[in-house]
Protein backbone atom coordinates (compact mmCIF):
# COMPACT_ATOMS: atom_id res chain seq x y z
CA UNK A 1 0.00 0.00 0.00
CA UNK A 2 1.20 3.46 -1.26
CA UNK A 3 2.15 6.06 1.77
CA UNK A 4 2.20 9.80 0.94
CA UNK A 5 3.99 12.33 2.78
CA UNK A 6 1.99 15.80 1.59
CA UNK A 7 3.57 19.24 2.72
CA UNK A 8 1.16 22.43 2.18
CA UNK A 9 2.62 25.88 1.08
CA UNK A 10 -0.22 27.46 2.65
CA UNK A 11 0.54 26.42 5.74
CA UNK A 12 4.54 27.14 5.70
CA UNK A 13 6.85 24.72 5.02
CA UNK A 14 7.82 22.55 8.41
CA UNK A 15 10.91 23.74 9.75
CA UNK A 16 11.68 20.55 11.25
CA UNK A 17 12.05 17.06 10.01
CA UNK A 18 8.37 16.21 9.64
CA UNK A 19 5.25 16.53 7.47
CA UNK A 20 2.05 18.30 7.38
CA UNK A 21 -0.17 15.17 6.68
CA UNK A 22 0.63 11.43 5.58
CA UNK A 23 -1.75 9.50 3.69
CA UNK A 24 -2.12 5.71 4.18
CA UNK A 25 -4.74 3.81 2.22
CA UNK A 26 -8.42 5.70 3.31
CA UNK A 27 -6.95 7.60 6.31
CA UNK A 28 -5.26 11.19 6.00
CA UNK A 29 -3.12 11.80 9.75
CA UNK A 30 -1.56 15.17 10.36
CA UNK A 31 1.26 16.44 12.65
CA UNK A 32 0.66 18.70 15.52
CA UNK A 33 -0.60 21.78 14.55
CA UNK A 34 -0.57 25.21 17.00
CA UNK A 35 -1.45 28.51 16.80
CA UNK A 36 2.10 29.38 15.98
CA UNK A 37 2.75 32.69 13.27
CA UNK A 38 -1.21 33.30 13.67
CA UNK A 39 -2.64 35.97 15.25
CA UNK A 40 -4.35 33.58 17.92
CA UNK A 41 -0.63 32.72 18.86
CA UNK A 42 -0.68 34.90 21.90
CA UNK A 43 -4.54 34.69 22.21
CA UNK A 44 -6.72 32.49 24.28
CA UNK A 45 -6.84 28.73 23.98
CA UNK A 46 -10.34 29.22 22.32
CA UNK A 47 -8.46 31.33 19.47
CA UNK A 48 -5.53 28.64 19.52
CA UNK A 49 -7.88 26.00 18.53
CA UNK A 50 -9.91 27.96 15.96
CA UNK A 51 -6.37 28.60 14.45
CA UNK A 52 -5.30 25.24 14.35
CA UNK A 53 -8.81 24.29 12.69
CA UNK A 54 -8.39 27.14 10.25
CA UNK A 55 -5.14 25.07 9.13
CA UNK A 56 -6.89 21.87 9.18
CA UNK A 57 -9.88 23.15 7.32
CA UNK A 58 -6.98 24.32 4.48
CA UNK A 59 -5.62 20.16 4.87
CA UNK A 60 -9.69 19.02 4.29
CA UNK A 61 -9.97 21.39 1.23
CA UNK A 62 -7.03 20.22 -0.62
CA UNK A 63 -8.06 16.76 -0.43
CA UNK A 64 -11.98 17.40 -1.34
CA UNK A 65 -13.19 16.48 1.77
CA UNK A 66 -14.54 18.35 4.90
CA UNK A 67 -14.19 18.62 8.47
CA UNK A 68 -17.37 16.18 8.81
CA UNK A 69 -14.50 13.56 7.35
CA UNK A 70 -12.53 14.30 10.78
CA UNK A 71 -12.48 11.01 13.19
CA UNK A 72 -10.01 11.52 15.85
CA UNK A 73 -8.29 14.51 17.28
CA UNK A 74 -5.89 14.28 20.00
CA UNK A 75 -5.32 17.70 22.02
CA UNK A 76 -2.14 18.60 23.87
CA UNK A 77 -3.14 21.75 26.36
CA UNK A 78 -0.24 23.17 28.76
CA UNK A 79 -2.84 23.79 31.19
CA UNK A 80 -6.49 22.49 32.32
CA UNK A 81 -8.13 26.08 33.51
CA UNK A 82 -9.95 26.94 30.59
CA UNK A 83 -11.41 23.61 29.68
CA UNK A 84 -15.12 25.71 30.04
CA UNK A 85 -13.93 27.45 26.97
CA UNK A 86 -11.67 24.93 24.91
CA UNK A 87 -15.17 22.67 25.12
CA UNK A 88 -17.19 24.83 24.11
CA UNK A 89 -14.98 26.56 21.13
CA UNK A 90 -14.55 22.71 19.98
CA UNK A 91 -18.28 21.83 20.07
CA UNK A 92 -19.01 24.57 18.71
CA UNK A 93 -15.94 23.42 15.59
CA UNK A 94 -17.33 19.90 15.83
CA UNK A 95 -21.14 20.84 15.03
CA UNK A 96 -22.99 17.31 15.07
CA UNK A 97 -19.50 15.54 13.75
CA UNK A 98 -18.16 15.12 16.84
CA UNK A 99 -14.94 12.79 16.69
CA UNK A 100 -13.03 10.42 18.81
CA UNK A 101 -10.59 12.82 20.94
CA UNK A 102 -8.03 12.43 23.28
CA UNK A 103 -6.22 15.25 25.83
CA UNK A 104 -3.02 15.22 26.89
CA UNK A 105 -1.82 17.66 29.82
CA UNK A 106 1.66 18.42 28.68
CA UNK A 107 4.59 20.44 30.35
CA UNK A 108 5.41 23.29 27.29
CA UNK A 109 5.15 23.60 24.03
CA UNK A 110 7.75 25.22 22.26
CA UNK A 111 6.76 28.35 22.35
CA UNK A 112 5.64 29.76 25.75
CA UNK A 113 2.62 31.64 24.78
CA UNK A 114 1.15 28.32 22.48
CA UNK A 115 -1.63 26.66 25.22
CA UNK A 116 -2.48 24.14 22.48
CA UNK A 117 -1.55 21.47 19.65
CA UNK A 118 -3.78 19.52 18.02
CA UNK A 119 -3.24 16.29 15.34
CA UNK A 120 -5.97 15.10 13.50
CA UNK A 121 -7.43 11.91 11.47
CA UNK A 122 -9.05 12.26 8.54
CA UNK A 123 -11.33 9.42 6.83
CA UNK A 124 -10.85 10.24 2.84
Amino acid sequence: MTVDRINYPELGLPVGPYTHAVIHGDTLYTSGFTAFGTEAQSGSIGQQARAIFAQLEIIAKQKNISMDNLIKVTVFVTELTDMTALRDTLSDLYGTHVPASSLIKIESLFAAELKIEIEAVFAL
